[in-house]
Parts: structure tokens; sequence; C-alpha cells
């Protein structure tokens, strides 16, 4: 897979979250089944991970 670019790996870092925080706060308030928490959960993360490693994100060097 092609490396991201920083705003890129940004967005779907921003996106995870995003995912992440709104099953949480949907499964708060509604009775959400184990399938559909485990999948927005698997989903966010994935994003995350998937920014992490393919993304274009500089480390600063002392």
């Amino acid at each position: 897979m092609k490396k991201l670019t920083k705003r890129k790996a940004l967005i779907l870092v921003s996106m995870g979250i995003f995912i992440i925080a709104t099953s949480q706060v949907f499964s708060y308030y509604f009775e959400l089944p184990d399938l559909a928490k485990g999948s927005f959960i698997g989903i966010g993360i994935g994003l995350l991970c998937t920014s992490l490693i393919f993304g274009n994100i500089k480390t600063a060097r002392n």
C-alpha cells in the first residue's frame, strides 16, 4: 500500500477517534447489539492502525 500523506493520516486518526466515541455515546443512550458495538470499535481501531502504519508522520529528532 502507498504511504499516506500527513493530512490524510490525520484525517484517518480523527475519523477513527470519532467513530469510537460515537459508538460509546450511542451505546450509552441506546441498547446496541454486541455485533454493532464490536463492529464500530473494530472499524475505529482499524482506521487508527492504518493511519499509524501507512501514514507519513515524521517524529521530531534531537
